[in-house]
């Protein structure tokens, strides 16, 4: 119960968002555009600027890389096992490697471990933001028949502001630059406002998602790779990852997170089975009242 106590008030918030775009019908892009250009990359950068740089964070990216190579693997060798489509392969994997780490796994680790593993989850959300909009987006336009350059997809990583908002934290790290105490505090206020508000944006974007014809087997793949798999896979790897115990508990935590709101606007934007992933999102959402709750218990939280 205590660790159902841990999600359930993430849901409640969920909840909140859910209700309030039912009956306000409100401009969720206004909405998401306030914490993508303004409250997400002050936290970016209060987390990046107060935290030193170690090798920590090439492992996070490393590891976070390999595990997306091992469920991109784990997923198109399903999908061609099943005789899926390309588009449908697309979709799959649009709904596999992608974790929920921004709107739903970094509440989770600030409410079930603390302040300093919300900061790695910062950094992870970031790591994970860099990868979706690379890999992400091959994977989108490969599924669409579109398939772009390598340079339009570095161009791609820098249209993220929390990217600006990390790289301005590291450099004037970097460069002993002291910033007065009372700027600092107002740009962590103004960061972690972020925390709730990713969290309604989440329920309002769910509210939107409606119920659409597509393949059983197709939702299932999704589900047992991004809720069974993948923190089972995190689990094996942080065995062999040279991080303390906090750091690698937050690795699987945002592993084991449901399929991310990114995947949406990706399969929408390039039309790839949106009704999929948007349902996978939904799903699978669900599901983690059940599952990370079980995740937390194994690892001992």
């Amino acid at each position: 119960m205590q660790l159902l106590m841990i999600v359930l008030p993430v849901f409640l918030i969920f909840g909140a968002g859910y209700v309030a775009q039912k009956l306000l019908d409100m401009d969720i892009r206004s909405v998401s555009a306030l914490s993508l250009y303004i409250l997400l990359p002050l936290l970016t950068f209060n987390t990046f600027y107060r935290n030193e740089i170690t090798m920590d964070y090439f492992y996070l990216f490393l590891f976070s890389l390999i595990i997306t190579a091992i469920l991109a693997g784990i997923t198109i060798g399903i999908g061609f096992f099943m005789k899926s489509t390309k588009e449908d392969i697309s979709a799959m994997l649009l709904g596999t490697l992608f974790p929920n780490s921004g709107n739903y796994g970094s509440p989770v680790v600030l409410f079930a471990i603390g302040a300093t593993a919300f900061d790695y989850a910062v950094v992870l959300m970031v790591l994970h933001g860099f990868i979706v909009s690379t890999v992400g987006i091959f994977i989108a336009s490969f599924g669409n028949g579109a398939t772009i350059s390598v340079r339009e997809a570095i161009v791609s990583i820098f249209r993220i502001p929390v990217i600006y908002g990390a790289l301005a934290g590291i450099l004037l790290q970097l460069s002993d630059v002291t910033i007065d105490d009372k700027l600092m505090e107002i740009i962590e206020m103004t960061g972690n406002a972020s925390i709730p508000v990713v969290m309604l944006i989440l329920g309002m974007q769910l509210a939107q998602i409606t119920k659409e014809k597509f393949k059983i087997r197709n939702i299932s793949t999704v589900i047992a790779v991004r809720m069974i798999l993948s923190p089972v896979i995190a689990m094996a790897l942080v065995m062999i990852m040279p991080i303390d115990d906090t750091m690698k508990a937050v690795f699987v935590i945002l592993n084991a997170m449901p399929v991310a709101a990114n995947s949406t606007m990706l399969a929408v934007q390039f039309n790839v089975k949106p009704n999929l992933v948007s349902f996978s999102t939904l799903v699978t959402t669900l599901l983690s009242l059940i599952t990370i709750p079980i995740c937390l218990y194994i690892l001992g939280i």
